[in-house]
């Protein structure tokens, strides 16, 4: 008969076995990588290193083909909760060292069982992807496993965020998973996310590429778009990941994080009435504006990498979480295209389902014009972004700070899109179009009759512009609020912002609007 003592001493057995993984050696192996243990990574994602692990000692099918009678500790993946910053976080993290993290029929349902948690507690879920793919020893039911995972990935979507790592291997079915969340961390070096890998592409299409050229960091934070940030190593994802809850609230019921004593820091800076050129042609980097304006320190940009012609970031203003879009006259003339109508309707959407307020600021010329765009759904993307500002009922701001052209200053949510507050500066020019291109429609033949012509065109390029480009007649028309010095932003915003902390609108019952895709 076992006494409690022998019961502890096979407790104290079996939880080394499982912390030691696949053994010792691929441990080893694993840090020779650059890459830290399943078990490490959630040390560190949660304060003092502690965490509560669950269905620690669940095991693969003994049916599996080739696995009948072999242990795989955890089944190759690690789940749990803890404290991150004082706040409830569910996770789990794939174990490599263990059948290279493979996932099985028990492997997803632990996952599985993590995020119905999540979804039940109210809780933000971090996923950890570092595995090889699909097991095959156990045929359809991995894939019966992966089907689980994206169905709950969509059941959690706009109730809790969603956070994903890829600190290894991420391919095929699987990198559907990070695909299906809020937002995904790559680590540079070792973290890999594609389809089809270099070798199935040279075997279908003849095409020679290097899997981190493929799928690694760069790639798919400025080619494809699907990584938001990109990290240095595990310990620096990690702390992208604490960084980036700080600005979410636990889910969709609740407001983000509050730092601050609620009063209003109104902060005049001088600078900023001297930040867009003279010549409205000339380029100027909009960070310099959001600095200027927001609270010191607080801008946390997300998609950096990717179509660099519009900013998203998370920002405060007097302690509040905001959600920024801003046009970037460095990329582009600030020009909206294909990437950034996608990049900026999926921040404002999810802001909307989060109850984080969005501030945009305007200086777009127009959408991106070419063959490649037009061909390319320019339209229908563009269209997106109409849709997500009109659908968003949290409080919207608008800064109109220098060109507002067209459906391009309307995708930058314009009155007509259901903005709260707009406010424009002197050097706001609302129009159809630039005067430029007014006058050579409208004046065409006047132009072309006069004794001269280039000088005729210039007088009335600065007509145009007094009567038409001016912030002054699209705020008779009440399409704009007020006119204010750009020094006194951060007091306008900072105003418009507490005035509508209990704004609430009402829209038609529906299950959801159809968002051109």
């Amino acid at each position: 008969m076992q006494t409690v003592n022998d019961k502890l001493k096979i407790l104290k057995e079996k939880n080394a076995h499982v912390n030691l993984g696949g053994g010792v050696e691929r441990l080893e192996a694993q840090h020779k990588l650059g890459k830290m243990t399943a078990h490490e990574r959630l040390h560190l994602l949660y304060d003092n290193g502690f965490y509560d692990e669950l269905f620690r000692f669940v095991q693969h099918h003994a049916t599996a083909f080739g696995l009948g009678g072999k242990d795989l500790p955890a089944d190759g993946v690690v789940t749990g909760l803890g404290a991150v910053r004082g706040r409830l976080v569910y996770a789990s993290s794939q174990d490599f060292t263990v059948m290279g993290g493979s996932v099985g029929l028990k492997h997803a349902w632990k996952i599985c069982e993590i995020m119905d948690m999540a979804l039940k507690a109210g809780a933000p879920y971090i996923s950890v992807n570092d595995s090889g793919g699909a097991r095959i020893q156990e045929g359809v039911d991995s894939l019966q496993g992966y089907g689980r995972i994206f169905y709950y990935n969509t059941l959690l979507s706009g109730v809790v965020p969603q956070i994903s790592i890829i600190a290894g291997p991420c391919a095929g079915g699987a990198a559907y998973s990070p695909a299906l969340m809020d937002f995904i961390v790559m680590v540079k070096g070792t973290g890999q996310m594609f389809i089809a890998g270099p070798e199935v592409i040279k075997e279908a299409t003849g095409e020679t590429i290097s899997a981190e050229e493929l799928g690694g960091a760069y790639a798919q934070a400025a080619q494809s778009g699907n990584v938001h940030f990109i990290a240095r190593d595990d310990a620096d994802a990690i702390e992208i990941v604490q960084s980036l809850l700080s600005y979410l609230p636990n889910n969709n019921t609740e407001d983000p994080p509050f730092h601050g004593t609620g009063d209003l820091t109104i902060i005049e800076d001088e600078a900023l009435n001297h930040v867009v050129p003279d010549d409205p042609r000339d380029p100027y980097n909009m960070f310099d504006i959001l600095q200027m304006v927001l609270d010191p320190g607080s801008l946390f940009e997300v998609h950096s990498h990717y179509a660099k012609n519009m900013i998203v970031c998370f920002a405060r203003l007097n302690g509040r979480v905001v959600g920024v879009l801003a046009n970037q006259p460095l990329e582009k003339f600030g020009a909206i295209d294909i990437d950034a109508s996608d990049k900026a309707s999926r921040f404002v959407r999810f802001c909307n389902a989060f109850n984080i307020p969005l501030i945009t600021f305007v200086d777009v010329p127009g959408f991106l014009p070419g063959v490649e765009q037009e061909f390319g759904g320019i339209i229908r993307h563009g269209a997106k972004m109409l849709f997500s500002f009109s659908a968003a009922t949290v409080p919207k701001i608008s800064v109109v700070v220098r060109k507002a052209y067209g459906g391009a200053y309307l995708a930058m949510c314009a009155k007509a899109l259901g903005a709260d507050r707009i406010a424009a500066w002197p050097t706001a020019e609302i129009a159809v179009m630039g005067a430029e291109g007014a006058v050579n429609v409208l004046y065409r033949g006047e132009i072309k009759s006069a004794a001269d012509p280039q000088t005729r065109r210039k007088e009335l390029i600065e007509e145009y512009k007094l009567q038409f480009s001016n912030p002054y007649q699209a705020a008779q028309q009440g399409m704009v609020d007020a006119v204010i010095e750009p020094k006194k932003t951060r007091a306008y915003l900072s105003v418009a912002l507490e005035s509508l902390r209990n704004k609430r609108e009402l829209r038609p019952q529906k299950k959801h609007g159809l968002i051109p895709m």
